[in-house]
């Protein structure tokens, strides 16, 4: 004889709790590091920039050592001669990269995906301007060092750089600091744009154009404000004391410390960077 039995009946389950992944400021870093090293133009733009730098800083000692040597004299060339030709060209590379670091981003639309994983904008922000700082002060040291070397074989031992000269030092990590803060200078107003031939323009005209106007027109206005531009402040920490001494006896212009020029660099470049900050949060990517 059989029985029947009742069915058992599964036993309702809770849905599962849904678990919201926090993005944190590490992540966001390890993110642009991974989006930074995987477009071409960084394998690009990186190597271009050391070997501008070092080829015009080559340059510049062979041809001196050249002429020196034809004139039975010592060569007549110090850190900040060699430095600052090297920089002129290794300058625009960067502003390339740093610009196209942003704007990459909102031409392709991948900022959307990118504000999407990350709501809160301004850390994005934050960490693209991190690492390519970095990436620049690397480059910076790694160009530095090869010129060094390249212009110690070409001048030899007894008139290259001296390593233990207080103006040598601070001319050598002044540009590094300064390839560093032209590249976030460059960045904050390519965030500002979000238009690479927009800031592009704009960054270069700044750099090159209205810093050559303005130390070209004989007005008493241009030559007060021409110190305060951001490329002619920022190379202040680059200039020789000698060349800073003839920049002390101009009369009815301002002038300005290699720390204080420095300092202005840094200003144009918070200045841009806050406005980028407050629009990112504001506009539609």
């Amino acid at each position: 004889m059989s029985t029947l039995t009742k069915p058992a009946t599964a036993t309702p389950t809770a849905p599962p709790r849904a678990v919201r992944a926090r993005l944190s400021f590490p992540h966001l870093v390890r993110s642009e590091w991974i989006k930074l090293w995987t477009v071409r133009s960084t394998y690009w733009i990186l190597p271009l920039t050391v070997i501008a730098f070092v080829g015009v800083a080559w340059m510049t000692a062979h041809f001196t050592s050249s002429e020196a040597a034809q004139s039975d004299g010592a060569p007549v060339v110090d850190a900040s001669i060699i430095v600052q030709s090297g920089m002129y060209l290794a300058q625009l590379a960067l502003v390339v990269l740093a610009v196209l670091t942003v704007t990459g981003e909102y031409s392709t639309g991948m900022i959307r995906a990118t504000f999407a994983a990350a709501p809160t904008r301004l850390p994005v922000l934050w960490a693209k301007a991190l690492v390519l700082a970095v990436v620049t002060f690397v480059t910076g040291v790694v160009a530095i060092a090869i010129t060094y070397l390249v212009t110690t074989w070409v001048l030899g031992s007894d008139d290259a750089i001296d390593l233990a000269n207080a103006e040598n030092q601070r001319v050598l990590l002044g540009a590094v600091l300064y390839m560093t803060a032209i590249a976030l200078f460059a960045f904050a107003l390519g965030a500002l744009m979000r238009h690479s031939a927009a800031a592009l323009a704009t960054v270069l005209g700044l750099l090159v154009v209205v810093q050559l106007v303005f130390q070209a027109v004989p007005a008493q206005f241009f030559r007060t404000v021409s110190p305060f531009l951001p490329g002619t402040a920022g190379s202040q920490i680059m200039q020789s004391e000698q060349f800073l001494e003839m920049q002390r006896q101009i009369p009815n212009s301002p002038f300005l410390t290699p720390w204080q020029g420095f300092g202005v660099l840094l200003a144009w470049t918070a200045v841009f960077l806050v406005a980028a900050m407050v629009l990112v949060r504001r506009r539609d990517a």
